[in-house]
């Protein structure tokens, strides 16, 4: 490749991002400018980049379907509904409501992907916010970092743990004896942080519960109907890969968004022209492009080459190590997309250890599910938890912020890089901390 595309695709990649940060243009504008400008100089043929996005095919039917879902469903006013009743059992105080969110979150992030949780839950809560009187942006960034940190509870709630963990043959329930407790640090670290990061919500008190409007829930065939189609998602979610005949989360959304859409029509609730025009292309666009742009840094080895910096600093501590791995991954994937970041230094981490000799060069092999030393593991253990810790720092960290921010423009609001980084920064910064002991401690001064 030759060395003016290489410098095209940086300063392309870093232009967007500072466009991104600064605000100066949209972010889905800022993403979709920069992929035009790696085709247009040849960095990446249309047809490349169209294959990188088709790579992501499976996140971008998953968001598509899950909106169609959620927005076939409005009519009902089902979301409303359950706006009420959480703001009825939080009894008004601002403080149970933040719990109430953040626990709600976590336990569908538990066996959910991250951002699918935000697109099945984010819906909740501007009625909900102005109900009680807050403003929803804050909430709806305590559900984002709820979801990104709550993933850590199962090998299933981020693609990156899945990743990771299919690479060194960990199971589902390995995974809960030696990782899920860090999905406890990481929740606990944002519980304990609530009443300085949301300090207005906290103090909120209403005392006039009996004067809130009590929303009707509409078309109850519709809506029993539509939790038939909702359960059969969520069952499907969890067990369809491991079906004697796979089905992917993504073939599930794109199923359930179908017979939604077959339901709205029949029952007249709505049409289907409106329930896609009111789908939030503005977030998939803006992932299409972003998918395009970290293809053109694949493409030229950008990410090869950050990724070959990491030996330069590592040695012969494991737990040195697994701090260093945790810390610098953290940092890299609160600005650069944690999938292709993780897949990248996955291979790395592997050539790493078969030249210092920790492991044979069948690890190098596609495919390869022998056993690890046991010693190695903490590191791709400390890979996954800063891959995840850290899409919590910025509004471009995970794809769950990017949804997120969908939503809020879908409401009237906007979720600004600025506004994000005061919330998730001293977040992604005590996480890391919190995720440095657990390893410490789970893994060399309290081993089991």
């Amino acid at each position: 490749m030759a060395t003016w595309q290489t410098a095209v695709t940086a300063i392309t990649f870093l232009t967007v991002l500072v466009l991104i940060m600064t605000e100066w243009v949209h972010l889905t504008v800022a993403a979709l400018l920069g992929a035009m400008v790696l085709v247009f100089c040849h960095v990446l043929s249309l047809g490349e980049a169209i294959s990188y996005i088709g790579r992501s095919y499976s996140t971008l039917a998953l968001f598509f379907g899950v909106m169609v879902l959620v927005r076939a469903f409005e009519p009902t006013k089902i979301f409303e509904y359950w706006a009420t009743q959480m703001v009825f059992f939080a009894q008004g105080q601002g403080k149970r409501l933040l719990l109430g969110v953040a626990g709600l979150t976590t336990v569908f992030t538990a066996f959910l992907p991250n951002a699918t949780t935000v697109v099945l839950l984010a819906p909740l809560l501007p009625t909900l916010a102005e109900e009680i009187g807050v403003d929803f942006v804050p909430l709806l960034i305590l559900m984002v970092i709820s979801a990104n940190s709550g993933s850590l509870l199962t090998l299933v709630g981020d693609p990156v743990t899945f990743i990771i963990g299919d690479a060194i043959g960990m199971s589902f329930t390995d995974y809960l004896w030696r990782l899920s407790l860090s999905g406890g640090v990481a929740m606990g670290t944002v519980l304990v942080m609530l009443p300085w990061l949301f300090p207005k919500t906290w103090r909120k008190q209403l005392t006039n519960l009996a004067q809130l409007p009590h929303p009707q829930v509409n078309h109850p065939f519709m809506l029993a109907a539509g939790g038939v189609v909702v359960l059969f998602v969520l069952v499907f979610f969890v067990v369809g890969e491991y079906l004697p005949v796979p089905m992917t989360p993504a073939a599930v959304a794109l199923m359930g968004a179908a017979l939604a859409l077959l339901l709205a029509h029949n029952s007249k609730i709505d049409t289907v022209h409106n329930i896609l025009q009111d789908v939030d292309w503005s977030t998939l666009i803006f992932f299409m492009s972003f998918f395009v742009l970290v293809g053109g840094l694949e493409k030229v080895g950008i990410i090869q080459r950050l990724s070959e910096l990491m030996p330069q600093f590592l040695g012969n501590n494991i737990a040195c190590n697994s701090l260093f791995i945790l810390v610098m991954t953290g940092i890299l994937s609160s600005l650069v997309p944690n999938i292709p970041l993780a897949v990248g230094m996955l291979a790395l981490l592997k050539s790493y250890l078969v030249q210092e000799g920790w492991v044979s060069a069948a690890i190098l092999q596609p495919g390869f599910r022998g056993d690890l030393p046991a010693e190695v593991l903490p590191l791709f253990f400390a890979m996954m938890l800063g891959c995840t810790l850290g899409g919590n720092g910025t509004l471009v960290g995970a794809s769950a912020n990017i949804v997120a921010a969908g939503v809020a423009e879908q409401h009237g609001r906007r979720i600004s890089f600025r506004g994000f980084l005061l919330y998730g920064l001293p977040v992604m910064v005590a996480q890391l901390f919190t995720a440095g002991v657990f390893l410490l401690v789970r893994f060399f001064l309290l081993p089991v």
